[in-house]
């Protein structure tokens, strides 16, 4: 099980110790969370914000990109550390160009899909994706409501990977909790994202443990 930390929801006045801190307690994965203000309605952090965590924390750089133009960008982002490159699959108008790009640039490749897009439009992509981000909540605020028709979309997403032996992780973002989190790992998942759950904890470390605990 892998829990990526938000850190859309950390301190970022103190932003290497909170990162640090999440590591510690046993994520493996930090969750950037990157808004331009068009795609959604909300601006957060560009590649230099995380590029100077970089070799300071031990951890895989899970960068998400809510932006309208990733085929532009995705170089800056890769070049300040992103391991993990996601882009959504509704900013893009060919998405295979977008894959092969990522790709040529050393990252892993990764497609989030919104809450109203259909699983299926994915298909022809999936031999070819490291990593797919179903939302839980429309994407450009933190601490939504987790939206149940996901876990239809992980099982699709699940039963697709097991059947033609892919390769790529299945990753979930928003509404993160213990609770919905289990419905998450029932359904298939291999990543958490939460943000909010953990970093408001009064106890970070047990919240992290008790989600990589329901997998054990």
């Amino acid at each position: 099980m892998i829990v990526a930390p938000s850190l859309l929801s950390c301190d970022f006045s103190n932003l290497e110790k909170e990162a640090k801190q999440v590591v510690e307690c046993g994520a493996k994965f930090l969750h950037i969370d990157v808004m331009d203000g068009h795609f959604v309605p909300n601006i957060t952090m560009g590649p230099m914000i995380y590029k100077n965590l970089k070799g300071k924390v031990d951890a895989v750089f899970d960068v998400h990109l809510m932006i309208s133009d990733p085929l532009f960008y995705a170089k800056d982002f890769i070049a300040a550390g992103a391991d993990y490159l996601t882009f959504h699959y509704e900013a893009v108008s060919d998405v295979k160009e977008v894959i092969n790009h990522i790709k040529s640039l050393g990252a892993r490749v990764g497609i989030s899909i919104k809450p109203n897009t259909s699983p299926n439009v994915l298909d022809e992509y999936l031999e070819d994706l490291d990593l797919i981000l179903v939302m839980s909540v429309e994407p450009g605020f933190g601490g939504q409501k987790f939206i149940t028709g996901a876990l239809d979309k992980i099982e699709y997403f699940k039963t697709k990977k097991d059947n033609n032996k892919y390769n790529y992780l299945i990753e979930v973002d928003g509404g993160i909790n213990l609770e919905t989190a289990k419905l998450c790992k029932n359904a298939g998942v291999d990543v958490v994202v939460a943000g909010t759950y953990i970093f408001k904890a009064k106890d970070r470390c047990k919240t992290i443990k008790g989600l990589i605990e329901l997998w054990l």
